[in-house]
Protein backbone atom coordinates (compact mmCIF):
# COMPACT_ATOMS: atom_id res chain seq x y z
CA UNK A 1 0.00 0.00 0.00
CA UNK A 2 1.46 3.67 -0.61
CA UNK A 3 0.29 6.61 0.77
CA UNK A 4 1.22 9.94 -0.46
CA UNK A 5 -1.42 12.10 1.18
CA UNK A 6 1.20 14.24 3.34
CA UNK A 7 3.71 17.22 2.66
CA UNK A 8 6.07 16.35 5.06
CA UNK A 9 7.27 12.76 6.51
CA UNK A 10 9.18 12.82 9.69
CA UNK A 11 11.74 10.03 11.09
CA UNK A 12 11.56 10.04 14.92
CA UNK A 13 9.53 11.72 17.23
CA UNK A 14 12.60 12.47 19.41
CA UNK A 15 11.97 16.21 20.97
CA UNK A 16 13.64 17.99 18.04
CA UNK A 17 11.30 15.73 15.80
CA UNK A 18 8.46 17.05 17.26
CA UNK A 19 9.64 20.84 17.39
CA UNK A 20 9.88 20.63 13.65
CA UNK A 21 6.76 18.82 13.04
CA UNK A 22 5.03 21.62 15.11
CA UNK A 23 6.50 24.57 13.25
CA UNK A 24 5.87 22.90 9.68
CA UNK A 25 2.59 22.01 10.76
CA UNK A 26 1.69 25.64 12.37
CA UNK A 27 2.46 27.44 8.67
CA UNK A 28 -0.39 24.89 7.39
CA UNK A 29 1.56 21.89 5.94
CA UNK A 30 0.53 18.49 6.21
CA UNK A 31 2.87 16.60 8.54
CA UNK A 32 2.67 12.75 9.63
CA UNK A 33 5.94 11.96 12.30
CA UNK A 34 6.92 8.23 12.66
CA UNK A 35 8.05 6.66 15.54
CA UNK A 36 9.80 3.01 16.21
CA UNK A 37 8.73 3.16 19.78
CA UNK A 38 5.34 2.74 21.57
CA UNK A 39 5.96 6.29 22.72
CA UNK A 40 6.85 9.75 21.61
CA UNK A 41 9.93 11.56 23.03
CA UNK A 42 13.30 9.62 22.00
CA UNK A 43 15.72 10.25 24.29
CA UNK A 44 13.51 12.56 26.74
CA UNK A 45 10.80 10.07 27.85
CA UNK A 46 9.71 8.74 31.61
CA UNK A 47 8.76 5.70 31.89
CA UNK A 48 7.95 2.91 34.89
CA UNK A 49 11.51 0.98 35.14
CA UNK A 50 10.02 -0.74 38.91
CA UNK A 51 6.72 -1.33 40.21
CA UNK A 52 5.69 1.90 41.01
CA UNK A 53 8.67 3.93 40.23
CA UNK A 54 9.09 6.34 37.15
CA UNK A 55 11.67 7.88 36.06
CA UNK A 56 13.28 10.28 33.21
CA UNK A 57 15.02 6.80 31.27
CA UNK A 58 18.09 8.65 29.54
CA UNK A 59 17.58 12.42 29.18
CA UNK A 60 17.06 13.35 32.90
CA UNK A 61 17.82 17.52 33.65
CA UNK A 62 16.56 20.47 32.26
CA UNK A 63 17.86 23.64 31.18
CA UNK A 64 19.17 23.42 27.66
CA UNK A 65 15.66 23.60 26.17
CA UNK A 66 15.04 26.94 24.11
CA UNK A 67 12.85 29.91 25.28
CA UNK A 68 11.50 30.35 21.89
CA UNK A 69 10.39 26.70 21.61
CA UNK A 70 9.13 26.49 25.24
CA UNK A 71 6.71 29.61 24.58
CA UNK A 72 6.49 28.78 20.79
CA UNK A 73 4.71 25.41 21.61
CA UNK A 74 3.13 26.41 24.16
CA UNK A 75 4.54 24.11 26.62
CA UNK A 76 3.86 25.75 29.60
CA UNK A 77 -0.32 25.74 28.51
CA UNK A 78 0.44 22.14 27.89
CA UNK A 79 1.56 21.33 31.54
CA UNK A 80 5.03 21.72 31.54
CA UNK A 81 6.35 23.01 34.70
CA UNK A 82 10.59 22.92 35.60
CA UNK A 83 11.47 23.56 39.21
CA UNK A 84 14.99 24.52 39.90
CA UNK A 85 17.73 22.82 42.03
CA UNK A 86 18.41 24.00 45.53
CA UNK A 87 22.02 24.72 43.98
CA UNK A 88 24.06 23.46 41.69
CA UNK A 89 26.41 20.57 42.69
CA UNK A 90 27.27 18.48 45.73
CA UNK A 91 30.51 17.02 45.65
CA UNK A 92 31.44 14.78 48.84
CA UNK A 93 34.80 14.07 49.00
CA UNK A 94 37.00 11.20 49.95
CA UNK A 95 38.31 12.75 53.26
CA UNK A 96 34.78 13.02 54.38
CA UNK A 97 34.52 16.80 53.53
CA UNK A 98 32.63 17.93 51.00
CA UNK A 99 31.99 21.26 48.52
CA UNK A 100 28.94 22.65 47.40
CA UNK A 101 28.56 24.99 44.27
CA UNK A 102 25.40 27.33 43.48
CA UNK A 103 23.28 29.08 45.38
CA UNK A 104 24.18 32.58 47.92
CA UNK A 105 26.69 30.43 49.49
CA UNK A 106 28.90 30.23 46.25
CA UNK A 107 31.77 32.76 47.17
CA UNK A 108 31.96 31.38 50.92
CA UNK A 109 31.98 27.82 50.19
CA UNK A 110 34.88 28.36 47.51
CA UNK A 111 36.82 30.72 49.80
CA UNK A 112 37.18 28.06 52.27
CA UNK A 113 39.46 26.07 49.47
CA UNK A 114 40.47 28.87 48.29
CA UNK A 115 40.95 32.76 48.81
CA UNK A 116 42.12 33.29 45.36
CA UNK A 117 39.70 31.27 43.55
CA UNK A 118 36.66 33.00 45.34
CA UNK A 119 38.27 35.98 43.74
CA UNK A 120 38.62 35.20 40.29
CA UNK A 121 35.35 32.76 40.28
CA UNK A 122 33.01 36.40 39.38
CA UNK A 123 35.48 37.20 36.36
CA UNK A 124 35.07 33.47 35.12
CA UNK A 125 31.34 33.74 35.06
CA UNK A 126 31.44 37.04 33.55
CA UNK A 127 33.72 35.66 30.93
CA UNK A 128 31.51 32.60 30.12
CA UNK A 129 28.54 35.03 30.30
CA UNK A 130 29.96 37.07 27.52
CA UNK A 131 30.95 34.64 24.99
CA UNK A 132 27.59 32.52 25.58
CA UNK A 133 25.60 35.73 25.00
CA UNK A 134 27.11 35.90 21.29
CA UNK A 135 26.97 32.19 20.95
CA UNK A 136 23.23 31.94 22.33
CA UNK A 137 22.38 34.02 18.69
CA UNK A 138 24.34 31.82 16.53
CA UNK A 139 22.82 28.66 17.85
CA UNK A 140 19.34 29.58 16.27
CA UNK A 141 21.39 30.18 12.97
CA UNK A 142 21.57 28.59 9.75
CA UNK A 143 25.91 27.49 9.40
CA UNK A 144 26.59 28.06 5.59
CA UNK A 145 26.78 24.79 3.79
CA UNK A 146 30.36 25.42 3.76
CA UNK A 147 30.92 23.16 0.23
CA UNK A 148 34.05 25.13 -0.76
CA UNK A 149 35.80 26.20 2.95
CA UNK A 150 36.97 24.89 6.36
CA UNK A 151 33.91 24.61 8.32
CA UNK A 152 34.83 27.11 11.49
CA UNK A 153 36.52 29.80 9.10
CA UNK A 154 33.66 29.52 6.72
CA UNK A 155 31.21 30.16 9.94
CA UNK A 156 33.31 32.95 11.58
CA UNK A 157 33.36 34.70 8.08
CA UNK A 158 29.74 34.92 7.53
CA UNK A 159 28.48 38.66 7.88
CA UNK A 160 26.29 37.01 10.59
CA UNK A 161 28.79 35.70 12.67
CA UNK A 162 31.26 39.36 12.24
CA UNK A 163 27.91 41.13 13.55
CA UNK A 164 28.16 38.79 16.30
CA UNK A 165 31.23 39.14 16.95
CA UNK A 166 31.31 42.59 16.78
CA UNK A 167 30.14 42.46 20.91
CA UNK A 168 33.23 41.21 21.79
CA UNK A 169 36.37 43.22 22.40
CA UNK A 170 39.34 41.84 21.43
CA UNK A 171 39.84 40.06 25.14
CA UNK A 172 36.27 38.46 24.44
CA UNK A 173 37.64 36.91 21.18
CA UNK A 174 40.27 35.58 23.01
CA UNK A 175 38.51 34.08 25.34
CA UNK A 176 36.14 32.62 22.91
CA UNK A 177 39.09 30.91 20.53
CA UNK A 178 40.25 29.91 24.00
CA UNK A 179 37.03 28.48 24.59
CA UNK A 180 36.91 26.61 20.94
CA UNK A 181 40.21 25.09 21.00
CA UNK A 182 41.52 24.12 24.30
CA UNK A 183 40.71 21.66 26.41
CA UNK A 184 38.58 22.43 29.93
CA UNK A 185 41.67 20.99 31.97
CA UNK A 186 44.15 23.59 30.90
CA UNK A 187 41.34 26.54 30.81
CA UNK A 188 40.33 25.73 34.45
CA UNK A 189 43.59 25.11 35.25
CA UNK A 190 44.69 28.43 34.24
CA UNK A 191 41.94 29.92 36.46
CA UNK A 192 41.94 27.86 39.47
CA UNK A 193 43.69 26.41 41.59
CA UNK A 194 41.43 23.82 44.10
CA UNK A 195 40.75 20.48 42.69
CA UNK A 196 36.64 20.29 44.10
CA UNK A 197 35.82 23.13 42.56
CA UNK A 198 37.80 22.26 39.27
CA UNK A 199 36.26 18.57 39.23
CA UNK A 200 32.63 20.61 39.42
CA UNK A 201 33.00 23.09 36.87
CA UNK A 202 34.95 20.67 34.47
CA UNK A 203 32.33 17.75 35.14
CA UNK A 204 30.85 19.37 32.09
CA UNK A 205 33.31 18.60 29.40
CA UNK A 206 33.01 14.89 29.91
CA UNK A 207 29.14 14.74 30.20
CA UNK A 208 28.61 12.24 27.16
CA UNK A 209 31.83 13.15 25.77
CA UNK A 210 34.16 10.20 25.53
CA UNK A 211 37.58 12.01 26.47
CA UNK A 212 39.97 13.72 29.10
CA UNK A 213 39.18 17.14 30.34
CA UNK A 214 42.45 17.28 28.98
CA UNK A 215 42.05 16.20 25.63
CA UNK A 216 41.72 19.02 23.26
CA UNK A 217 38.23 20.72 22.22
CA UNK A 218 36.91 19.81 25.55
CA UNK A 219 36.59 23.59 26.27
CA UNK A 220 33.66 23.77 23.97
CA UNK A 221 31.91 20.68 25.38
CA UNK A 222 32.19 22.31 28.90
CA UNK A 223 30.47 25.56 27.35
CA UNK A 224 27.64 23.83 25.18
CA UNK A 225 26.84 22.59 28.57
CA UNK A 226 26.12 26.38 30.02
CA UNK A 227 23.64 28.19 27.19
CA UNK A 228 21.05 26.93 29.33
CA UNK A 229 18.43 29.14 31.64
CA UNK A 230 15.36 27.67 33.56
CA UNK A 231 12.40 30.14 34.10
CA UNK A 232 15.16 32.59 32.76
CA UNK A 233 17.78 31.77 35.09
CA UNK A 234 20.77 31.64 32.96
CA UNK A 235 22.83 28.61 33.57
CA UNK A 236 20.83 27.33 35.78
CA UNK A 237 19.77 23.27 36.01
CA UNK A 238 15.99 22.13 36.91
CA UNK A 239 14.00 18.84 36.97
CA UNK A 240 10.78 18.64 34.89
CA UNK A 241 7.55 17.88 37.17
CA UNK A 242 6.96 14.31 35.24
CA UNK A 243 10.45 13.61 34.44
CA UNK A 244 11.73 14.50 30.67
CA UNK A 245 8.53 13.15 29.16
CA UNK A 246 6.62 16.07 30.21
CA UNK A 247 8.37 18.04 27.59
CA UNK A 248 7.94 16.08 24.67
CA UNK A 249 4.27 15.26 26.08
CA UNK A 250 3.58 18.67 26.40
CA UNK A 251 5.23 18.96 22.61
CA UNK A 252 2.75 16.19 21.22
CA UNK A 253 0.20 17.85 22.15
CA UNK A 254 0.87 20.74 20.19
CA UNK A 255 1.85 18.90 17.59
CA UNK A 256 -1.62 17.31 17.44
CA UNK A 257 -3.42 20.35 18.23
CA UNK A 258 -1.78 21.54 15.07
CA UNK A 259 -2.82 18.93 13.22
CA UNK A 260 0.06 16.42 13.01
CA UNK A 261 -0.55 12.72 12.45
CA UNK A 262 1.84 10.88 14.76
CA UNK A 263 2.26 7.14 14.35
CA UNK A 264 4.16 5.00 17.21
CA UNK A 265 5.03 1.44 16.49
CA UNK A 266 5.75 2.74 12.40
CA UNK A 267 9.59 1.15 12.34
CA UNK A 268 10.84 2.74 8.95
CA UNK A 269 13.43 0.16 7.34
CA UNK A 270 14.39 2.30 3.77
CA UNK A 271 14.34 5.39 2.86
CA UNK A 272 13.37 5.64 -1.09
CA UNK A 273 15.99 7.24 -2.96
CA UNK A 274 14.59 8.30 -7.02
CA UNK A 275 17.25 9.84 -9.11
CA UNK A 276 18.94 12.03 -6.52
CA UNK A 277 15.72 12.87 -4.99
CA UNK A 278 14.19 11.37 -1.56
CA UNK A 279 10.63 10.90 -1.82
CA UNK A 280 9.46 8.56 1.12
CA UNK A 281 10.11 5.31 3.03
CA UNK A 282 9.06 1.83 3.46
CA UNK A 283 7.73 0.79 6.58
CA UNK A 284 8.32 -2.41 8.56
CA UNK A 285 4.80 -2.90 8.43
CA UNK A 286 5.18 -3.39 4.31
CA UNK A 287 3.72 0.27 3.65
CA UNK A 288 5.10 2.66 1.23
CA UNK A 289 4.99 6.92 2.44
CA UNK A 290 5.68 9.30 0.16
CA UNK A 291 5.97 13.16 0.60
CA UNK A 292 7.19 16.16 -0.99
CA UNK A 293 9.56 16.77 2.12
CA UNK A 294 11.46 14.15 4.12
CA UNK A 295 13.02 15.00 7.83
CA UNK A 296 15.27 13.07 9.91
CA UNK A 297 15.57 12.97 13.11
CA UNK A 298 17.88 10.09 13.66
CA UNK A 299 21.32 10.02 14.06
CA UNK A 300 23.48 11.09 10.83
CA UNK A 301 25.16 7.97 11.25
CA UNK A 302 22.16 5.58 11.65
CA UNK A 303 20.10 7.22 8.54
CA UNK A 304 22.68 6.83 5.95
CA UNK A 305 24.53 3.31 6.86
CA UNK A 306 21.14 1.78 8.08
CA UNK A 307 18.09 3.53 5.76
CA UNK A 308 20.01 4.04 2.37
CA UNK A 309 21.14 1.44 0.25
CA UNK A 310 24.62 1.08 -0.71
CA UNK A 311 25.65 2.92 -3.53
CA UNK A 312 23.03 5.31 -3.29
CA UNK A 313 25.56 7.66 -1.45
CA UNK A 314 28.96 9.23 -3.11
CA UNK A 315 31.51 7.71 -2.38
CA UNK A 316 33.31 10.27 -0.71
CA UNK A 317 29.97 11.45 2.19
CA UNK A 318 29.52 7.63 2.23
CA UNK A 319 33.14 7.10 3.64
CA UNK A 320 32.73 10.29 5.43
CA UNK A 321 29.56 9.32 7.76
CA UNK A 322 31.23 5.46 8.43
CA UNK A 323 34.11 7.90 9.77
CA UNK A 324 31.75 10.53 11.96
CA UNK A 325 32.37 9.52 15.41
CA UNK A 326 29.74 8.42 17.94
CA UNK A 327 30.32 6.90 21.61
CA UNK A 328 30.10 8.58 24.65
CA UNK A 329 31.52 6.57 27.14
CA UNK A 330 28.56 6.92 29.13
CA UNK A 331 26.77 4.26 31.03
CA UNK A 332 23.04 5.09 32.30
CA UNK A 333 20.84 4.11 35.26
CA UNK A 334 17.43 4.49 36.63
CA UNK A 335 17.52 3.37 40.79
CA UNK A 336 14.87 2.22 43.03
CA UNK A 337 15.54 3.51 46.77
CA UNK A 338 13.72 2.86 50.03
CA UNK A 339 15.41 5.56 51.07
CA UNK A 340 18.03 8.74 50.85
CA UNK A 341 22.06 8.46 50.72
CA UNK A 342 23.39 9.22 53.75
CA UNK A 343 26.54 10.79 52.91
CA UNK A 344 29.18 10.51 55.24
CA UNK A 345 30.06 14.29 54.33
CA UNK A 346 26.67 15.28 55.18
CA UNK A 347 24.72 12.70 57.42
CA UNK A 348 21.19 11.99 57.51
CA UNK A 349 18.45 10.42 55.34
CA UNK A 350 15.86 12.93 55.83
CA UNK A 351 15.74 15.36 52.44
CA UNK A 352 18.17 17.92 52.73
CA UNK A 353 19.01 20.30 50.16
CA UNK A 354 22.29 18.49 48.94
CA UNK A 355 19.43 15.73 48.15
CA UNK A 356 17.99 17.87 45.25
CA UNK A 357 21.42 18.88 43.80
CA UNK A 358 23.04 17.06 41.17
CA UNK A 359 25.56 15.20 43.62
CA UNK A 360 28.85 14.41 41.76
CA UNK A 361 31.27 11.42 42.64
CA UNK A 362 34.52 12.61 41.76
CA UNK A 363 36.92 14.53 43.12
CA UNK A 364 39.52 16.15 40.35
CA UNK A 365 40.22 16.56 36.76
CA UNK A 366 43.20 13.98 37.34
CA UNK A 367 40.61 11.06 38.50
CA UNK A 368 38.53 12.24 35.92
CA UNK A 369 41.04 12.03 33.35
CA UNK A 370 42.22 8.24 34.54
CA UNK A 371 38.51 7.01 34.75
CA UNK A 372 38.75 8.19 30.94
CA UNK A 373 42.50 6.35 30.23
CA UNK A 374 41.41 2.76 32.27
CA UNK A 375 38.13 2.75 29.84
CA UNK A 376 40.05 3.72 26.56
CA UNK A 377 42.90 1.49 27.11
CA UNK A 378 40.85 -1.58 28.30
CA UNK A 379 44.24 -2.61 30.48
CA UNK A 380 42.65 -3.06 33.35
CA UNK A 381 39.36 -5.18 32.44
CA UNK A 382 37.15 -5.45 29.31
CA UNK A 383 36.45 -1.36 28.76
CA UNK A 384 35.44 0.22 31.94
CA UNK A 385 36.55 2.77 34.44
CA UNK A 386 37.76 1.09 38.01
CA UNK A 387 37.25 4.29 39.61
CA UNK A 388 34.11 5.78 37.38
CA UNK A 389 32.84 9.25 37.65
CA UNK A 390 29.34 9.39 38.44
CA UNK A 391 26.63 12.06 39.10
CA UNK A 392 23.61 11.19 41.00
CA UNK A 393 19.99 13.16 40.71
CA UNK A 394 17.64 12.14 42.63
CA UNK A 395 14.57 13.59 40.77
CA UNK A 396 11.62 12.37 43.51
CA UNK A 397 13.64 14.78 46.35
CA UNK A 398 11.93 17.44 43.62
CA UNK A 399 9.08 15.70 42.45
CA UNK A 400 6.74 13.40 44.71
CA UNK A 401 5.05 11.59 41.22
CA UNK A 402 8.03 9.34 40.34
CA UNK A 403 8.02 7.28 43.08
CA UNK A 404 5.60 5.54 46.47
CA UNK A 405 5.92 7.84 49.31
CA UNK A 406 8.80 7.78 51.54
CA UNK A 407 10.49 6.17 48.29
CA UNK A 408 12.74 7.81 46.49
CA UNK A 409 14.01 7.29 42.26
CA UNK A 410 17.59 8.49 40.71
CA UNK A 411 19.11 8.59 37.74
CA UNK A 412 23.07 8.05 37.53
CA UNK A 413 24.66 9.32 34.53
CA UNK A 414 27.97 7.10 34.43
CA UNK A 415 31.31 8.30 32.87
CA UNK A 416 33.63 6.44 31.52
CA UNK A 417 33.26 2.96 30.04
CA UNK A 418 33.98 2.18 26.58
CA UNK A 419 31.31 1.95 23.27
CA UNK A 420 32.65 -1.51 22.44
CA UNK A 421 33.72 -3.79 25.63
CA UNK A 422 35.79 -6.82 24.92
CA UNK A 423 32.85 -9.71 25.07
CA UNK A 424 30.60 -7.46 24.37
CA UNK A 425 28.34 -5.61 26.69
CA UNK A 426 25.26 -8.13 27.49
CA UNK A 427 27.94 -9.88 28.88
CA UNK A 428 29.09 -7.28 31.20
CA UNK A 429 26.10 -4.82 31.81
CA UNK A 430 25.89 -5.84 35.43
CA UNK A 431 28.74 -6.17 36.63
CA UNK A 432 29.27 -2.22 35.82
CA UNK A 433 26.01 -1.73 36.95
CA UNK A 434 27.40 -2.84 40.89
CA UNK A 435 30.49 -1.24 40.29
CA UNK A 436 28.23 1.77 40.09
CA UNK A 437 26.43 1.32 43.18
CA UNK A 438 29.29 0.49 44.81
CA UNK A 439 31.22 3.91 43.73
CA UNK A 440 28.10 6.01 45.10
CA UNK A 441 28.41 3.36 48.74
CA UNK A 442 31.54 4.31 49.25
CA UNK A 443 30.45 8.15 49.72
CA UNK A 444 27.17 6.85 51.25
CA UNK A 445 27.30 3.59 53.15
CA UNK A 446 23.71 3.06 52.66
CA UNK A 447 23.31 3.24 49.18
CA UNK A 448 23.62 -0.05 48.29
CA UNK A 449 21.74 -1.94 51.11
CA UNK A 450 18.89 0.62 49.98
CA UNK A 451 18.81 -0.41 46.33
CA UNK A 452 14.94 -2.21 45.95
CA UNK A 453 15.34 -2.56 42.29
CA UNK A 454 17.22 -0.66 39.36
CA UNK A 455 17.50 -0.21 34.93
CA UNK A 456 21.06 -0.75 34.00
CA UNK A 457 21.41 0.94 29.83
CA UNK A 458 25.09 0.57 28.78
CA UNK A 459 25.84 2.29 25.87
CA UNK A 460 24.98 -0.43 23.38
CA UNK A 461 21.46 -0.90 25.21
CA UNK A 462 21.29 2.84 24.92
CA UNK A 463 21.66 2.31 21.01
CA UNK A 464 19.11 -0.34 20.89
CA UNK A 465 16.50 1.46 22.24
CA UNK A 466 17.05 4.77 21.37
CA UNK A 467 18.98 4.86 18.20
CA UNK A 468 21.85 6.22 20.16
CA UNK A 469 24.90 4.83 18.25
CA UNK A 470 27.72 3.97 20.66
CA UNK A 471 25.50 5.25 23.08
CA UNK A 472 26.43 8.62 21.71
CA UNK A 473 23.52 11.21 23.66
CA UNK A 474 24.69 13.86 21.28
CA UNK A 475 24.03 11.91 18.19
CA UNK A 476 27.93 12.39 17.17
CA UNK A 477 30.78 13.71 19.16
CA UNK A 478 31.34 17.68 19.95
CA UNK A 479 34.33 18.39 18.45
CA UNK A 480 35.30 20.66 15.92
CA UNK A 481 35.41 18.59 13.25
CA UNK A 482 32.04 17.80 13.50
CA UNK A 483 30.20 21.37 14.70
CA UNK A 484 28.70 24.27 12.56
CA UNK A 485 28.71 23.79 9.17
CA UNK A 486 30.83 20.61 9.50
CA UNK A 487 27.97 19.01 11.51
CA UNK A 488 27.64 15.95 10.10
CA UNK A 489 29.61 16.63 7.28
CA UNK A 490 30.56 19.50 5.18
CA UNK A 491 27.92 20.17 3.05
CA UNK A 492 25.26 20.14 5.05
CA UNK A 493 25.59 21.40 7.85
CA UNK A 494 22.53 23.51 6.65
CA UNK A 495 20.10 20.69 7.20
CA UNK A 496 19.95 19.80 3.86
CA UNK A 497 20.86 16.03 3.34
CA UNK A 498 22.73 13.97 0.65
CA UNK A 499 19.46 14.02 -1.52
CA UNK A 500 17.08 16.21 -2.38
CA UNK A 501 13.86 16.54 -0.21
CA UNK A 502 15.66 15.09 2.53
CA UNK A 503 16.37 17.23 5.79
CA UNK A 504 18.25 16.65 8.84
CA UNK A 505 16.34 17.72 11.63
CA UNK A 506 18.55 16.10 15.18
CA UNK A 507 21.02 16.50 16.94
CA UNK A 508 23.63 15.31 14.31
CA UNK A 509 23.23 18.96 12.67
CA UNK A 510 23.84 22.13 14.20
CA UNK A 511 23.86 23.41 17.14
CA UNK A 512 24.11 19.49 18.34
CA UNK A 513 23.06 17.41 20.76
CA UNK A 514 20.60 18.04 24.16
CA UNK A 515 17.26 18.61 24.59
CA UNK A 516 17.47 22.26 22.83
CA UNK A 517 14.59 21.84 20.37
CA UNK A 518 17.19 23.61 18.25
CA UNK A 519 18.08 21.69 15.55
CA UNK A 520 14.55 20.88 15.10
CA UNK A 521 13.22 24.81 14.78
CA UNK A 522 15.86 25.85 12.75
CA UNK A 523 15.76 22.96 10.12
CA UNK A 524 11.72 23.52 9.92
CA UNK A 525 13.24 27.25 9.11
CA UNK A 526 15.08 26.15 6.15
CA UNK A 527 12.23 23.68 4.67
CA UNK A 528 9.79 26.38 4.77
CA UNK A 529 12.05 28.65 3.24
CA UNK A 530 12.60 25.97 0.13
CA UNK A 531 9.21 25.44 0.24
CA UNK A 532 8.62 29.07 0.23
CA UNK A 533 5.85 28.72 2.95
CA UNK A 534 4.95 31.29 5.88
CA UNK A 535 5.47 31.87 9.34
CA UNK A 536 8.70 30.92 9.79
CA UNK A 537 10.63 30.82 12.88
CA UNK A 538 12.60 33.80 13.39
Amino acid sequence: MTHTHDDVLILGAGHNGLVCAAYLAGAGLRVRVLERRHVVGGAAVTEEFHPGFRNSVASYTVSLLNPKVIRDLRLAEHGLRVVERPFANFLPLPDGRAFRLGGEHTVAEVARWSRRDAERLPAYYAMLARVVAVLRVLMQRTPPSGNDRFALADWLNTAAVARQLRQLDMRGRRDLLDLFTKSAGELLDDWFESAPLKAVLGWDSVVGNFASPYTPGSAYVLLHHVFGEVNGKAGVWGHAIGGMGAITQAMRKECEARGVVIETGAEVMRLLVEGDRASGVVLADGRTLRARVIASNLNPKLLYTRLVEPGQLDEDTAARIRRYRCGSGTFRMNVALSELPDFTAMPGTQQQPHHQSGILIGPSLTYFEQAYFDARSKAHNPGWARQPIVELVISSTLDDTLAPPGQHVASLFCQHVHPDVEGGWDAHRDTVARLMIETVNAYAPNFARSVIAYEALSPLDLERRFGLVGGDIFHGALGLDQMFSARPVLGQGHYRGAFRGLYLCGSGSHPGGGVTGLPGRNAAREILRDLRRRPRPA
